[in-house]
This record gives structure tokens, C-alpha cells and sequence, in this order.
């Protein structure tokens, strides 16, 4: 097996029968996570091992001043290998190819300081169990770096299969009365062993319940967040989260058009509902889209009619030119639609312009809405407009008569204003206006 196949074997050491709980997104963002968390602990490991193998060179350093007859240059060599071995890793941790192979770097910082002194006592012609140094690192490492259990083990595996094997072959003799061969020892460090690495084994598994927990809450977050756009303004959504009670603004001037599909009371009456009801959803998600072109706020629909403003909430200069334009292309959009007899729809629109108050009341339900004599004008130029035509008032025509191509209807009784002046857009000067199609 090639050093190639062999890190792919490494990395692909996964916690299997989760993952299959799991999307292939969530599987791929969770992997990514861990990769992440591991080359972070490993950096943090790899410190705190350096650390505290300097103190010990610098306490053996001061001991060995204070009792030269206990001086042994042996450990001290020892301690300086590790202590490069140490620094290597941390140096190949902070190249690319340490950030593709965090796996490696963790076996290079257990073995620096497990393996090092092992080979220094063969070099010695000595048996060493190490088990002072084995079970520190073997607890560190479960404690800094708690991902990728099969890793700890290949750590603890082959710092015991150079022991055994080393030794074994050369026959070498131990420093010290208790060898790893004693029964109680050897069974020390299998179940010292088997804590660490379950240990390891269950703080991951908690780790990814927790991964998949946050991002089913992201999504589902998401979710709510894009429903809450869709039924008021980012601006006002933003304020509700904020748990402001209640929600009103000002807006000194603004456009507001009302459209209503002609004879549409009339056409339900005769198609079953769920027909009538796609046919809306059509219809309406059109303009929707037009409104969203236009850069126009729909503020909602009410039975077959649709309310749609601007220069609100982000206030616009253009809010009335911007109103004029989706009023001329609805009428063009509403042409596509036809009933099943072939019959081509039309609408009615009406437009004005003013000052109005908008926000959000009551407790359940919420909605953005627009309040004031400006709406209300609007309303009236729609209900009692022409089939297949835009009506509009005074205030409307004195903003478009420049580049607006309108023509003077005449006065028309308002319920609540008396006799207003009223106009009819017909397009924009120099482009042919739009045919008012016939009503159904």
C-alpha cells in the first residue's frame, strides 16, 4: 500500500452510521466542521506539549545543577529530540499540506513524545515502558483533540507494538522492577486506554447530534425567515423580531395603486373553485413579479383586487414614474390570461399619490398596511374607473404629463371629496399605448 492510499484510508475513518441519518450536504458541512475543530486542537495541543516538555528540560536542568551526580545527558538528549520532534510538527501544521493531512500532524505530536524516548532506550540497549508519558499523552490528547477516535487508537497501538515488537526481537533487558508484562500493568493500560478512546468515541457522537441539531435549526430558520419576507417589508420584519409592539411610520409622499379584475365576481361563479384559485395564483404571481421589478412594495390582495406602493418602506424620488410603469405593463401582463371560452381578462387601476401612515397592527396575523385619505382616493380611482384602463388623479397627472402620455376624463364624484379632476394613462410619450382589452 502506498503513503497515498494509506492517508486516504486514514481520512476516511468515519463515524459510518451516523452519517447515513444525515444528507449528503450535512455529512460533507459536518466533515468540513471537523476538519476545522481538529487542525484548531491539534495547534492548541501542540503548544501546551511544547510548553510543558521545555519545563521539564529546564527542571531536570535545575536539578542536575543543584545535584551533578544525578545528572543524566541520556534524558536530556531525549527531551531535546522530543522537544524538535515537537516543533517539526508544529512547523508542518502551518504548511498546506498540514491542512490537508491534520490526521498525520496528530500522529507525528503523540508519537513525538511516546516514541522518541522509546527509540532513545533501544539506542540504550534498554526496555523502557514509558508509562508515565504514555498515559499523560494518551489523556491530553483524548482531552484537546476529542475527534476521530480510530486515530487515538492507532496512536496507543503503535506505541505498544514498537514496544512489544522491539524489545521482543532484540531481547532487551528493563531499567526498571515492574515491566509491561506484568498482568496488572498490562491490564491498567488496556482499560486506561479503552476510557480514552470512548471517551473520544461518545463526545463526537454528542458533538454531531449537536452539528445536525444547529443546522436543521439553520434551515429551519431560514425557512421562517423567508416566510416573514414574504408577508411584510425586510425593514418591519426586522423591527417585529425586535419585539417592538407596535410598528407606525409617517411617509410624506408615496404612490398607492388598486387594481381590480373586471367581471371577475361573475366569472367565479361559473368555474369550480380550485380553478378559480390557480387562475388568481397566476395571475397575481405575475404581478408580483412586477412588482418586485419595479422595485415596488405589495402591500396585498383582497379577494380579485391587488394593492401594490411605492416609496415605502425605503423611500424613492421615482415612486411615482416607478407606479405608472407597473400600471402600463399589468395591463399587458392581464392580456395573456384567458378564460376557458377564450375570453382575454382586463382590469381596472387606480392611482394617487400623497401622504400616508403605514405599519402593523393587532397581535396575531400580522400585515403591512397603509392608512389615509390617499388610499382611500386611490381605492375610488380604481372602483370607479374604466374596464381596461388606468385612472389617475390631479396630483398623479402634474408628476407624468412631462413624459406621460394621459388624457383628461373629466370630473368624477368621490365619495367623501365631491367632484374630482380625474385622468387616464394611456402610456409613455413617444410609445404606443396599450390597447385596453376587452373585459370578460
Amino acid at each position: 500500500m502506498n503513503n497515498t492510499s494509506w492517508v486516504a484510508r486514514l481520512k476516511s475513518l468515519p463515524l459510518r452510521w451516523s452519517q447515513t441519518q444525515a444528507s449528503p450536504e450535512d455529512a460533507i458541512a459536518y466533515q468540513n466542521w471537523r476538519q476545522r475543530f481538529m487542525r484548531q486542537r491539534i495547534r492548541l495541543a501542540l503548544y501546551i506539549a511544547i510548553l510543558a516538555n521545555l519545563t521539564f528540560i529546564l527542571l531536570r536542568l535545575l536539578l542536575g545543577a543543584e545535584s551533578p551526580e544525578g545528572w543524566s545527558s541520556i534524558w536530556l538528549m531525549t527531551s531535546i529530540s522530543v522537544e524538535a520532534g515537537l516543533l517539526t510538527c508544529l512547523g508542518l501544521h502551518r504548511t498546506k499540506w498540514g491542512r490537508h493531512h491534520p490526521e498525520l500532524i496528530f500522529l507525528g505530536c503523540s508519537w513525538s513524545i511516546t516514541l522518541v524516548e522509546q527509540v532513545w532506550a533501544t539506542l540504550q540497549n534498554i526496555a523502557f515502558p514509558g508509562l508515565f508519558a504514555w498515559t499523560l499523552v494518551f489523556l491530553a490528547q483524548a482531552t484537546l483533540v476529542p475527534v476521530r477516535w480510530p486515530l487515538h487508537l492507532i496512536s496507543q497501538i503503535g506505541v505498544f507494538l514498537y514496544f512489544i515488537v522491539v524489545n521482543a526481537v532484540l531481547n532487551l533487558p528493563t531499567d526498571s522492577a515492574e515491566t509491561l508484562w506484568d498482568p496488572i500493568r498490562g491490564l491498567y493500560l488496556f482499560w486506561f486506554c479503552c476510557i480514552c478512546d470512548g471517551s473520544v468515541f461518545l463526545y463526537e457522537r454528542l458533538q454531531q447530534a449537536e452539528f445536525y441539531a444547529r443546522r436543521e435549526l439553520e434551515v429551519e430558520r431560514a425557512k421562517s425567515e423567508r416566510l416573514l419576507l414574504n408577508i411584510l417589508p425586510e425593514a418591519i420584519a426586522h423591527q417585529l423580531k425586535q419585539d417592538q409592539r407596535t410598528i407606525a411610520e409617517n411617509f410624506a409622499e408615496v404612490t398607492v395603486l388598486f387594481a381590480d379584475i373586471v367581471g371577475f365576481t361573475r366569472l367565479s361563479s361559473g368555474i369550480p373553485a380550485q380553478e378559480l384559485v390557480n387562475l388568481l395564483n397566476q395571475i397575481f404571481s405575475t404581478f408580483d413579479q412586477l412588482a418586485e421589478r419595479h422595485g415596488l412594495e405589495k402591500i396585498k390582495t383582497i379577494g380579485d383586487a391587488y394593492m401594490v406602493v411605492g416609496g415605502l418602506p425605503k423611500r424613492r424620488d421615482d415612486h411615482v414614474e416607478a407606479i405608472a410603469d407597473m400600471a402600463l405593463d399589468m395591463q399587458q401582463a392581464i392580456a395573456q390570461f384567458k378564460t376557458q371560452q377564450n375570453e382575454i381578462f382586463s382590469i381596472r387601476i387606480g392611482i394617487n399619490t400623497g401622504p400616508v401612515v403605514a405599519g402593523v397592527i393587532g397581535r396575531k396575523k400580522f400585515i403591512y398596511d397603509l392608512w389615509g385619505d390617499t388610499v382611500n382616493v386611490a381605492s375610488r380611482m380604481e372602483s370607479q374607473g374604466l374596464a381596461g384602463r388606468i385612472q389617475v388623479t390631479a396630483a398623479v397627472y402634474d408628476r407624468l404629463k412631462q413624459h406621460y402620455s394621459l388624457e383628461e376624463r373629466g370630473t368624477v364624484y368621490i365619495k367623501g371629496k365631491g367632484d374630482m379632476a380625474t385622468y387616464l394613462l394611456r402610456g409613455k410619450q413617444n410609445s404606443p399605448a396599450p390597447d385596453a382589452a376587452c373585459s370578460v
